[in-house]
């Protein structure tokens, strides 16, 4: 099961979710318990590294080498 990150927009935490991909579950705020979350973007699912790479190992193999990736 996925992790998912969230933000109530009821109290404003934060908050993760592990999320059954076969059936939708019902998400409620742990701090408040509204169901007025919504999904956010996580920062590991678009960062790249500033002068290294942040890109997973094999992720880049059928690049050339031109491409600035080694």
């Amino acid at each position: 099961m996925p992790i998912y990150e969230y933000v109530c927009s009821e109290c404003k935490s934060h908050f993760e979710a592990l999320v059954s991909v076969s059936s939708p579950e019902i998400i409620r705020c742990p701090k408040c318990d509204s169901l007025k979350v919504k999904k956010t973007m996580s920062a590991a699912s678009f960062r790249l590294g500033h002068g290294g790479s942040s890109i997973p190992a094999g992720a880049m193999a059928g690049c050339s080498s031109k491409s600035g990736f080694s």
